[in-house]
């Protein structure tokens, strides 16, 4: 066993474990930790995966490729931040106002919504991109770094939504792709429903931004009010981001394509992903609403789950 002590200041300690699947390799991370910060030093590993601090002093790991193409994910709230091909182009977006002290969420990236999307009876879009994750494995098949974590029930989670769970989010950084798989499972004696999302931020200049994939599609517009959505059909072979934009496509295809408007072609896959839903806030976010998109991969009907039940859901992108 490698064993490597990160120094800090912090009078809390908190183990993080690196174990992979060969049962003779672990990197244990022996951490100083306050508030999810990383105090002085970073963790390599050959398996592409490194542990180092990112903005706030937080926790992220930054996935190599072979290739040349890199991620970066921060632990709190299992956030992917950054997505660069082998030419450097990060294909992802945060917002400049994104706030990293492990108290509120990471405006940006691909955040989790989760057990809730939207509004509701909890805080708006769930609780799981507000607090952290642990790592429980990290590997590398066929020179593709992947890392999973995982999301358990908490005090913190029972206070608003009191049932017991299992969360698993794999990320699998290729050359050209970036993939993730969310697995839900109910490990609790009665069932429950939850909606979620991966609200992903796609940088882009907003008014060449398209895509394609949607015509024929239900939607539920939120434009001009969030509270009374109006329902129609998608008539446009091509949508594009010529205002606010707020809108829910039920039962969309499994493939969509997003030219960013910056020259490149995102080619966004899903299994069991039901829905889609795009987003740009205009004049709302006035400081960056040009610079990005959202494309995001949703289920919007509550999932139910019996006990022992699973429900998993895939997000494949790459450049098309």
């Amino acid at each position: 066993m490698r064993t490597i002590t990160m120094a800090a200041s912090s009078p809390t300690l908190t183990s993080l474990n690196l174990p992979h699947r060969n049962p003779n390799r672990w990197a244990a991370v022996n951490m100083m930790r306050a508030s999810a910060s990383v105090k002085g030093g970073i963790v390599s590993s050959s398996d592409g995966v490194k542990l180092t601090e990112g903005v706030g002093n937080l926790p992220k790991l930054v996935l190599t490729s072979p290739h040349g193409s890199e991620a970066d994910i921060y632990l709190f709230g299992a956030c992917l931040t950054s997505w660069k091909t082998a030419n450097g182009k990060d294909l992802l977006f945060v917002r400049p106002d994104a706030v990293f002290n492990g108290q509120k969420p990471i405006s940006g990236g691909i955040p989790h919504c989760f057990p809730q999307f939207g509004p509701g009876k909890i805080q708006q879009h769930g609780f799981a991109r507000n607090v952290d994750w642990s790592i429980v494995e990290s590997e590398s098949v066929e020179d593709k770094p992947t890392v999973t974590f995982e999301l358990k029930d908490s005090p913190y989670s029972r206070s608003m939504w009191d049932f017991s769970f299992h969360a698993l989010y794999k990320v699998i950084l290729d050359s050209t792709s970036l993939s993730t798989e969310l697995t839900v499972k109910n490990t609790d004696d009665k069932p429950f429903s939850f909606s979620t999302a991966l609200h992903t931020y796609f940088r882009a200049s907003v008014t060449g931004a398209a895509v394609t994939g949607l015509k024929g599609c239900k939607t539920l517009n939120k434009d001009p009010d969030p509270t009374n959505p109006l329902e129609g059909v998608e008539e446009r072979d091509v949508v594009t981001f010529p205002g606010f934009v707020d809108c829910v496509y039920l039962d969309a295809p499994n493939e969509l394509i997003l030219e960013n408007g910056l020259g490149d072609k995102i080619l966004i896959k899903n299994t069991n992903w039901s829905d889609a839903v795009l987003w740009n806030p205009r004049l709302q976010m006035e400081a960056c609403y040009k610079d990005f998109v959202c494309v995001e991969n949703a289920q919007i009907k509550d999932v139910q789950l019996e006990p022992d039940q699973s429900w998993t859901a895939t997000q494949l992108l790459s450049i098309a």
